[in-house]
């Protein structure tokens, strides 16, 4: 009976220390809107906010975000920008790449002004989508 008791606390152990290293974080899209530039590369004016209902996933481990809409969009992490504090905002840069190979940034931002609303900018050269995010729970 004491060797079952060190196994299953052992097992307890093991699952534990798995679940505090993987740092997988997960989003639920509620709207979205994108502004893109035109043919004299000015920037336009915000799409209609759309209503959604996507996933998202922040994998810190993999370094990789994924955004799983229609076309699920792949963006591998560069690196960790720094975090970007203000009275208004609490912004997570992060330097990725699409499957292309360009080079951009995507922020996780919590609005702290407007109830802690969390938006995700997925900022590319010519397109910058924002979505509305809230956390998922599983």
């Amino acid at each position: 009976m004491k060797k079952f008791k060190i196994i299953v606390l052992f097992l307890f152990l093991v699952i534990s220390f798995q679940k505090l290293e993987a740092q997988v974080y997960k989003y639920l899209a509620t709207g979205f809107s994108v502004l893109e530039k035109d043919e004299k590369d000015n920037w336009g004016k915000w799409s209609d906010y759309q209503t959604t209902n996507i996933m998202i996933s922040l994998d810190l481990d993999k370094r990789r975000i994924v955004v799983y809409s229609k076309e699920i969009q792949y963006y591998n992490i560069d690196s960790f920008e720094k975090q970007i504090e203000s009275d208004d905002d609490l912004i997570f840069p992060f330097s990725c790449k699409d499957i292309d190979g360009e080079t951009f940034t995507i922020s996780f931002i919590t609005r702290k002004k407007q109830d802690y609303r969390k938006q995700l900018y997925i900022n590319q050269k010519d397109v910058i989508l924002v979505y509305n995010i809230v956390n998922f729970k599983n």
